[in-house]
């Protein structure tokens, strides 16, 4: 029986294996390919970007491996169940995705040496229905996030930028939702995933926890409708349109609050708003579990690479928030932080409101 058991873990692992390196190598290859593509980082007439903290490429490769070693370790410790994003059948869809995000490789790289990174705020002239913050092309992706072409290349262009890590980082997220869920029901524990997005994250809690009492919220239609597309399987969940500074939502209505890449993306002030706001909501105890970037000083050896997102796409206020303090606002909102797991070029910190 012991003989069998350790030949599965190793098949388990072998296929485990092969599906990342199969992303790896797609996205990568699309990675270097829109890279060569580009115009070049520096731009004319501007002083030559150089980083302060050089990239440490043994750090890098060491951070990456590091990733999927953790992640596959979940997966057999029974955190989440193993990813489904390598089938035969989903072929032509990817293709079609990927034909799509070279296509518009040209548009962002004609933005992003234009420096123009506010072309929706014009088709939104007049509008009251978004805050100034979120009217912006981030990233310099055509549209921001107010289409429906955005929301459903978004998770490409992500994987792509990461070469295929950026599902495994959003599961560590996943492994602490897991830790909070040992020895509870359910059907009894209300959880937030917000700032949602296209819902992929909140389809994979799903995925492992089919019962629980989740819900998403974005402030994109076009996202919020992708992400109840996402999660059509499980008819309880529902996602809302809303923003994360004025959640429409009760005190102290909610067991659990996930944030995925949100608050880099956010000006300073409405950060400590999105915080005083999830301490409302939250039960007394509640976790609020944020992923997010690395900051400057999680680890030194990636600090270059923390340097170039603002300098290389439209992150307005990713420069600020690499040495941003959650800890002033988290704590005075009443909240402890607990524990901190680094996963690739994502940490994630679990914090307890206090009870």
């Amino acid at each position: 029986m012991a003989i069998m058991q350790e030949t599965g873990k190793t098949l388990s692992r072998a296929r485990y294996g092969a599906a990342q390196a199969v992303r790896a190598a797609w996205y990568g290859a699309q990675y270097r390919i829109a890279k060569r593509r580009s115009a070049g980082f520096n731009r004319p007439g501007e002083p030559v970007f150089k980083p302060v903290n050089p990239v440490d490429t043994k750090e890098l490769r060491r951070a990456y491996l590091g990733l999927f070693a953790r992640d596959r370790a979940n997966i057999e410790a029974g955190l989440y169940p193993k990813p489904e994003d390598v089938r035969l059948a989903d072929l032509p869809a990817a293709v079609s995705r990927a034909r799509d995000f070279m296509r518009d490789v040209a548009e962002v790289d004609r933005r992003r040496v234009a420096r123009e990174g506010d072309e929706v705020r014009e088709r939104l002239e007049g509008s009251n229905r978004y805050p100034d913050y979120y009217q912006q092309n981030f990233h310099y992706q055509t549209d921001g996030w107010l289409s429906d072409e955005s929301a459903r290349l978004y998770d490409h262009q992500v994987e792509a930028l990461f070469t295929g890590a950026a599902d495994a980082m959003r599961r560590a997220a996943l492994a602490e939702i897991a830790r909070e869920m040992k020895g509870r029901d359910q059907r009894e524990v209300r959880l937030l995933d917000l700032a949602c997005g296209t819902g992929r994250f909140l389809r994979e809690t799903m995925r492992a926890f089919p019962r629980l009492q989740a819900m998403g919220l974005d402030l994109s239609p076009n996202y919020a409708e992708r992400a109840r597309e996402m999660v059509a399987p499980w008819a309880h969940v529902d996602v809302i349109e809303g923003q994360a500074e004025v959640l429409p939502l009760e005190d102290e209505s909610l067991d659990m609050i996930v944030s995925i890449y949100l608050f880099h993306e956010l000006p300073e002030k409405i950060r400590g708003k999105v915080i005083e706001e999830a301490a409302r909501v939250l039960k007394p105890g509640g976790a609020f579990i944020v992923a997010d970037s690395l900051q400057f000083g999680d680890n030194d050896g990636l600090d270059g690479i923390l340097e170039y997102f603002p300098e290389g796409f439209h992150e307005p206020y990713y420069k600020a928030y690499l040495g941003w303090d959650f800890a002033p606002a988290m704590e005075a909102a009443g909240f402890k932080k607990e524990r901190t797991q680094l996963a690739f070029l994502t940490k994630v910190n679990v914090w307890r409101k206090s009870a």
